[in-house]
């Protein structure tokens, strides 16, 4: 039997400009972590975004907290070594600042947040996951629509549960409200899994994340116990983005519930780019899914390789990747006012699921770029090259 490759050494076997460039951004994730943690509060800020001073210089500020990305850090930061976890967390490990966020579940009243905070409970061993687990069942309320990405963290959160606690009787309804919230069984999911979240006129527009989530959910439920439906709704969805993935290895942002056509395109976000679907699509393939790697390895050479950003020369306008400043800038977008372009073909698209409107793409090129990071942007990063192991 061969002996288990990590996802790096994979990399550099297919591919060694890539191997550098993942390596590149896994040490630019560990600088630019601690520029990102509150430690008055024990927590991440909501973003760190450029801005203007009084005397116009410009300069990078925090802003607010958020504690799912805190707890996506913590997922993606216990594969390192421990002394290296405590730079980023203001001296605790991952497990130990994983302890903090248990202790304020009970303030926690999105479910989403809980979930991840028991995903990293499990993935961190920590002896409180019983009850992160409880709260999570307390904000899960039966029959009721949950937004899809929560309900795949809930479902990701009691497959990585399964080994040390007893979840038999929790895991089918969480397994089979993502598997039945696909509409007409089409390999796309929704926004979310039920009527009643979503306005009617825009109940056809699914994100990216939408994706990701739901099949890497499935993916690692698989993983966890023999399961070949989940892994089979896995591999559908993962096969129709990858199918739909832009020429410069785009993944896409919007995309029609109905039929698994894109929407609109933009704006192209970075860490779509190097850790949602690496660490989607890489859980698959680990789970005995098919290999998407040549689609993986296209979106991540997106990073430097940016056609939205080349100027008549061929040269980058800007650069995505700034180690200068400990970030990688948040996305391409249009720059449409009001998000105008994705708001006109949503609402068209309803009613005419396959009109382009191909002058807004004339009129509005993507070209402008979103100046801010998030530190879970960092977490999956982490995650998504650090973690799993392939044959």
């Amino acid at each position: 039997m061969l002996e288990p490759i990590t996802r790096l050494e994979a990399l550099a076997q297919e591919d060694s400009e890539l191997h550098a460039l993942a390596r590149r951004l896994l040490d630019l994730a560990e600088a630019g972590l601690p520029a990102m943690y509150l430690p008055e509060a024990d927590t991440f800020a909501f973003t760190r975004a450029g801005a203007v001073a009084p005397d116009g210089t410009r300069r990078l500020e925090l802003r607010g907290t958020s504690t799912r990305y805190a707890a996506i850090t913590a997922l993606g930061a216990r594969f390192l070594p421990e002394e290296r976890q405590r730079a980023l967390f203001g001296g605790h490990s991952a497990q130990e600042f994983t302890g903090l966020l248990v202790e304020r579940l009970p303030g926690v009243g999105n479910l989403g947040d809980a979930a991840l905070i028991a995903w990293a409970a499990a993935e961190t061993g920590h002896p409180k996951l019983s009850d992160a687990l409880d709260r999570v069942a307390a904000l899960d309320l039966p029959g009721h629509a949950q937004y899809t990405v929560e309900a795949a963290w809930v479902l990701s959160a009691l497959a990585a549960a399964r080994p040390v606690l007893d979840v038999e009787s929790r895991i089918p309804a969480a397994r089979a409200r993502l598997l039945s919230a696909r509409t007409g069984g089409g390999p796309v999911f929704p926004h979310a899994t039920g009527p009643g979240l979503v306005p009617g006129y825009r109940s056809h527009v699914a994100c990216f994340a939408d994706q990701t989530y739901p099949l890497q959910a499935l993916a690692r439920l698989h993983a966890s116990g023999d399961d070949p439906e989940a892994l089979a709704a896995a591999d559908a969805c993962a096969a129709r983005i990858c199918e739909l993935q832009g020429d410069g290895g785009q993944w896409w942002w919007h995309y029609d519930a109905r039929e698994g056509r894109v929407i609109e395109g933009y704006p192209v976000y970075s860490v779509h780019q190097h850790a949602m679907a690496p660490t989607a699509l890489l859980d698959l393939a680990e789970a005995g899914g098919t290999d998407f790697g040549q689609a993986v390895r296209r979106g991540l050479r997106w990073m430097t390789e940016v056609p939205e950003l080349a100027g008549p020369t061929g040269a980058p306008r800007e650069r995505m990747i700034r180690e200068d400043l400990g970030i990688t800038w948040r996305k391409v977008y249009r720059g449409d006012p009001k998000k105008a372009v994705r708001a006109a073909r949503g609402l068209t698209t309803k009613v005419a699921p396959h009109t382009r409107l191909a002058p807004l793409d004339v009129v509005f090129r993507p070209r402008s770029v979103d100046r801010e990071c998030r530190p879970y942007e960092f977490g999956w990063l982490l995650f998504a090259w650090l973690g799993g192991a392939q044959r």
